[in-house]
């Protein structure tokens, strides 16, 4: 139930790491449309700090219960999530390469999980 949870919070932390590049996203479609004066601009430029800031004390914090190999792994979750909020927040295509390589991702992390 422990390795549950730790498997848990690192996915978790995960997850807010791949906020970062929402907010780096929806800063640089707020430099492009309004340039320099928009104040939306520097929100998501803090926001995205911010998350960096909160992701950077959590993993340190998630790490400690893996191997590296194993937290690094499953850090490559990242991309997944990363899709999905290309697809969701920003309405982007999502093409058959994409999808091939996505998955290639989930299967490389489960070798790694299942030799853990």
């Amino acid at each position: 139930m422990e390795k549950l949870k730790n498997y848990i919070l690192l996915h978790l932390n995960i997850l807010l790491f791949s906020f970062t590049g929402v907010f780096s996203k929806a800063a640089s479609v707020q430099l492009n449309k309004h340039g320099l004066h928009s104040i939306l601009l520097y929100v998501f430029l803090m926001l995205m700090v911010l998350n960096c800031f909160l992701y950077a004390l959590a993993w340190q914090k998630a790490i400690k219960h893996f191997d590296l190999n194993v937290a690094y792994a499953n850090k490559t979750v990242y991309l997944i999530w990363s899709q999905v909020w290309a697809v969701v927040i920003f309405h982007e295509n999502l093409s058959l390469q994409n999808i091939i390589g996505l998955l290639v991702v989930f299967v490389g992390v489960m070798v790694v999980q299942r030799y853990e």
